[in-house]
């Protein structure tokens, strides 16, 4: 891994989805490192902090079913990284985070399904951002 490969976390609870975005981002360049709940993210992410190789932003599903989605998980992200760069996502247009993600924590937004560009084109502006 060279030094300038921006790390990216992923947590979606559907195996096809973190197979197809994890792809997505590996060939954007991004280092890719991927969970199924908000329980796995915590964990990665507190893990890669203390290795000293934290994660530059980290996209998350709002809705996981049967464990902790992205709304529960990202009380606990800031509690670890108050700067902690994080994307919400779902396919539930009508998800209230998704009109008002701010103030959930949430530095950006993407509906699924969205395409490679918008992939690309919210993390890096979000990882750009100070």
């Amino acid at each position: 891994m060279s030094a300038e490969q921006e790390r990216i976390l992923l947590m979606d609870d559907e195996p096809a989805i973190r197979d197809a975005v994890g792809e997505m981002l590996e060939c954007l360049g991004f280092d890719v490192e991927v969970c199924r709940d908000g329980q796995g993210a915590i964990e990665r992410y507190r893990r890669a902090q203390e290795a000293g190789t934290p994660f530059d932003a980290v996209l998350m599903d709002l809705t996981i079913v049967g464990g902790m989605g992205g709304k529960e998980t990202i009380r606990h992200l800031l509690e670890l990284d108050p700067a902690v760069k994080a994307v919400a996502s779902s396919g539930y247009s009508d998800d209230p985070v998704l009109a008002q993600h701010q103030k959930y924590g949430f530095r950006a937004v993407l509906a699924k399904p969205y395409t490679l560009k918008e992939l690309e084109n919210t993390l890096r502006k979000l990882i750009a951002s100070a």
